[in-house]
């Protein structure tokens, strides 16, 4: 007993020793952000995978990318592949193949849905999913995925000015046993024990983004009840700074990646990745001598390719077609190779993810225009 006691008092850490125990890499929001950081791929990559297991796993990996560079939307688009790899994968057993034939369960079906499906769920905060997303089967292996921990993945007892939230058409008060909303407001669900109301009428089921008056939680909370305002999902970003997750686009095509921007303006800076592109070092002037440096930026697009690269996904777009282009490097400002010399044959593209992020980051932070 006597050296149990022991070894649980030298797992504290003394006073010159540093307290390893918990994460110190925190999101702190410094200023507003006006910038923003996109990516596209194609959901081809889910096709490639054998078993629904892995196809789960590479979407958590995909995800993962995208919350610790802090990406603000993400593209999931159509090359043409996804029914390729699906009719002339030889190895899939007949139990994988009738679950293909059954709408249900879209990896095998349509890998498209089924990567936009995974990473929504994913970007969504826990205490929202239940509500957001109805048991399905893709989300049969979503205890394998991973935690994203994004600062608007706000536990119960965490305090922010910003929140998510769904609008609910109506709240139990369980002490007098009714239902009851005040007129002309909307009741959110944000995952705080406090009940939140909004002074406007949402319809039921929408997820809003709500911002408190006070920066500090309030000591006394009257009633137990606090009003917030709607606002537009964007807000914690450009006003704060808060990096406040992704959201998910899909597109038909690769054209469409480009043309159907929600942004004012498009995207003002796109890149896209090859092997027979300049390296990316290149875009840091601060690196070579012999450069391609970026400007500033107010959107920017990385587009990444799937196991055929960039090349299959021209050739399949039928808008491209029409327009004569025949490379995929006329549709953008940069074409980079993320790994120049690179040791393996090919780079997965949830590899090319992280390195084309990585590489791309201090240019990030220090071009995108504020």
């Amino acid at each position: 007993m006597e050296s149990k006691k022991r070894r649980r008092d030298s797992d504290q850490p003394t006073e010159n020793e540093v307290d390893t125990s918990k994460p110190t890499a925190v999101f702190e929001a410094k200023e507003g952000r006006n910038y923003t950081l996109s990516i596209a791929l194609p959901g081809s990559i889910i096709a490639n995978a054998q078993t629904p297991e892995l196809k789960t796993l590479l979407a958590g990996q995909i995800a993962r990318a995208l919350a610790v560079f802090c990406v603000d939307e993400v593209v999931v688009f159509d090359d043409g592949q996804a029914t390729h790899f699906s009719e002339t994968d030889n190895a899939t057993s007949s139990t994988q193949k009738s679950r293909r034939e059954d709408n249900s369960y879209t990896g095998y079906t349509d890998p498209n849905y089924f990567l936009a499906h995974i990473l929504s769920y994913l970007e969504t905060p826990p205490y929202l999913r239940k509500e957001l997303f109805p048991l399905h089967p893709d989300f049969r292996l979503a205890g394998s995925l991973p935690s994203l921990d994004m600062p608007h993945h706000l536990r119960k007892h965490e305090w922010c000015r910003y929140r998510e939230g769904i609008t609910k058409r109506e709240i139990p008060l369980r002490e007098v046993r009714k239902i009851w909303t005040p007129p002309g407001h909307t009741y959110i669900e944000t995952g705080l024990s406090t009940r939140i109301f909004i002074p406007a009428v949402i319809a039921p089921e929408t997820r809003v983004t709500v911002k408190f008056e006070n920066e500090e939680k309030p000591e006394r909370i009257p009633g137990n009840e606090l009003l917030a305002e709607a606002v537009a999902p964007s807000a914690p970003r450009v006003e704060a700074g808060y990096y406040w997750g992704y959201s998910v686009r899909s597109a038909s095509c690769l054209s469409a990646v480009l043309t159907e921007c929600p942004f004012d303006g498009g995207y003002d800076l796109t890149i896209g990745t090859s092997e027979r592109g300049v390296p990316v070092s290149s875009l840091d002037s601060t690196k070579r001598s012999k450069s391609h440096p970026i400007p500033e930026f107010a959107h920017m697009m990385i587009v990444f390719g799937g196991v055929a690269g960039l090349e299959v996904a021209v050739r399949a777009d039928k808008e491209l077609e029409g327009l004569g282009v025949k490379s995929p490097e006329a549709l953008f400002d940069r074409w980079v190779n993320l790994c120049p010399g690179q040791g393996s044959r090919t780079i997965r593209t949830e590899e090319a993810v992280w390195l084309g992020l990585m590489g791309v980051r201090d240019v990030v932070l220090r071009k995108g225009k504020r």
